[in-house]
C-alpha cells in the first residue's frame, strides 16, 4: 500500500475513534446537567459548556499549528490523543457544572486531534487525489457520530454518563496508540520562522482566497451549532421522556452521519472533477433548506427523515472548505492554515450554542432551526459572491514569505 493511503486509512479509523469518544458524551451533556443536580437554567449551562471548549480552541490552534509546522503534525496528534484520554476521564467524576465548565475549557486549549489528522492527509496525499481523501476523512467523523451517539445512549440509559466519559478516555486512548505505531509523515518540511502567531497571521492576511474560506467556516460552524445544543431537549418536548430522550437523540444525530458515509465520498470524487466551490455552494443550499424543512415536523420519525436528506447534501460542506484550505496554501504553510481553519470553526462553534441556548430559551426551539437555515443560505450567497468576483479559484495559490 502507498504511504499516502496507508497514512490515511490510519488516520481515518484514529478520527473514527476520537469523533465516536467525542459524541458518546457531548450530545448528551444537556442530560448529564440533569443528574448532576442542575435544576435551573440548564440551557444557559448547555450553551456554556458547548462554547467552552470552542472558544479556548479558537485561542490556541494557531499555536498549536505554528508548533505542528514547526515539529511534525504527527507530535501535536498524539498531543493531543493523550490530553483527550485524561481529560475524559477526569469528566467522569465531576459532580458541579463548574467542575465541567473548567475541563471544557482545558479540551479546548489542549486538543485538536482531528485537525492534526486532516492537515497530514491533506499534504501527503497526491493532489488529484485530495477531494477524495479528504472526503474519506469526513467520513471518519460522520461514522464516528453514527457510533457515538448511539453507544453514548445505551450506556447512558443502561447505566450512567459518567461510565460513558471514563469509556471515552480508553478510546482516545486506543487511538493515539494507532498514530504512533502507524503513522508516518514523509512530506514534512519544517518552518524556517519563528514561533509566532502573530507572523502566522500575518502571513494568511496576505492570502485572500484563506481568509474567505475562513470567514466561510467560522459562518458555517457557527449555522449548524446553533441547534446542536438543543437538539436533545427538543425531543422531550415534543413528547418523550429525559431517559427515552438519549436513546432517540442518539439514533438522530447517527441519521446524519450514516447519510456522509454514504454521500460523502461521492461529493469529494465529484469535487475533483468539477471543483470545490461548486460543491460547497452545493451543500450550504441544501443545508439551508434542509434546516427550514425540519420546522414543521412534530412527529419524531418524519422529523428523522428530514434530517437525514438534510445529511445526505451538507455533508459535503466541510471536506469542501478543507480542500479550498489545501488549494490554497503551500505544504509548508498547511499545517497553520489548518490551525487557522480550525480557530475559525472554534469560534463559530462557540457562538453557535450561545446563540441557539439564548434563542431558544427566549422565543423557541423552531425560532433556532429558522435561523440556522436562513444563516446558511447566507453563507451560501457569500460563497457564490466570492467565486464570481473571483476570489476563489480552483488553481493553487501561494503565499507570500514573511516568516523571520
Amino acid at each position: 500500500m502507498e504511504s499516502w493511503k496507508k497514512n490515511l486509512w490510519v488516520l481515518w479509523f484514529g478520527s473514527l475513534i476520537v469523533s465516536s469518544s467525542f459524541s458518546m458524551v457531548v450530545p448528551f451533556l444537556p442530560l448529564f446537567l440533569i443528574e448532576i443536580g442542575v435544576t435551573k437554567n440548564i440551557e444557559m449551562w448547555s450553551g456554556l459548556l458547548f462554547s467552552a471548549a470552542f472558544f479556548a480552541g479558537a485561542l490556541s490552534s494557531p499555536f498549536w499549528g505554528s508548533v505542528g509546522d514547526k515539529y511534525g503534525r504527527k507530535p501535536m496528534i498524539i498531543r493531543a490523543g493523550f490530553v483527550l484520554c485524561i481529560i475524559y476521564l477526569l469528566t467522569a467524576f465531576v459532580t458541579h457544572p463548574v467542575q465541567l465548565l473548567i475541563l471544557r475549557i482545558l479540551q479546548g486549549l489542549l486538543s485538536g486531534f482531528i485537525p492534526g489528522a486532516i492537515a497530514i492527509v491533506g499534504t501527503n496525499t497526491p493532489e488529484k487525489r485530495v477531494g477524495y481523501a479528504l472526503s474519506t476523512m469526513s467520513t471518519a467523523t460522520a461514522t464516528g457520530s453514527i457510533m457515538g451517539p448511539l453507544l453514548g445512549g445505551v450506556l447512558s440509559k443502561v447505566f450512567d454518563n459518567r461510565l460513558a466519559f471514563g469509556s471515552a478516555g480508553v478510546l482516545c486512548f486506543l487511538a493515539t496508540l494507532l498514530v504512533i505505531f502507524y503513522v508516518k509523515e514523509e512530506k514534512f518540511v519544517p518552518s524556517k520562522g519563528k514561533l509566532s502567531v502573530f507572523n502566522t497571521l500575518k502571513q494568511a492576511a496576505v492570502n485572500k482566497m484563506l481568509m474567505i474560506v475562513l470567514v466561510l467556516t467560522m459562518v458555517t460552524q457557527f449555522s449548524v451549532m446553533t441547534i446542536e445544543p438543543v437538539l436533545s431537549l427538543y425531543i422531550v418536548e415534543i413528547g418523550h421522556s429525559a431517559s427515552d430522550a438519549s436513546i432517540l437523540a442518539g439514533f438522530i444525530f447517527s441519521l446524519v452521519g450514516i447519510a456522509s458515509i454514504i454521500f460523502a465520498p461521492r461529493w469529494g470524487k465529484l469535487a475533483d472533477k468539477v471543483g470545490f466551490q461548486k460543491i460547497l455552494m452545493i451543500g450550504l443550499f441544501a443545508g439551508g433548506v434542509g434546516s427550514l424543512l425540519q420546522i414543521p415536523f412534530h412527529n419524531i420519525w418524519a422529523f428523522s427523515v428530514v434530517r437525514f436528506l438534510y445529511g445526505c447534501f451538507f455533508c459535503a460542506v466541510f471536506p469542501a472548505l478543507n480542500g479550498l484550505v489545501v488549494r490554497s496554501t503551500p505544504s509548508d504553510f498547511r499545517g497553520r492554515a489548518f490551525s487557522l481553519n480550525q480557530t475559525a470553526n472554534q469560534l463559530g462553534g462557540m457562538l453557535g450554542p450561545l446563540a441557539g441556548g439564548a434563542i431558544s430559551g427566549v422565543f423557541s426551539i423552531h425560532t433556532v432551526f429558522l435561523i440556522t437555515g436562513l444563516f446558511l443560505l447566507l453563507t451560501m450567497g457569500l460563497a457564490y459572491w466570492s467565486q464570481r468576483y473571483g476570489s476563489l479559484s480552483a488553481q493553487q495559490a501561494s503565499t507570500k514569505a514573511i516568516d523571520g
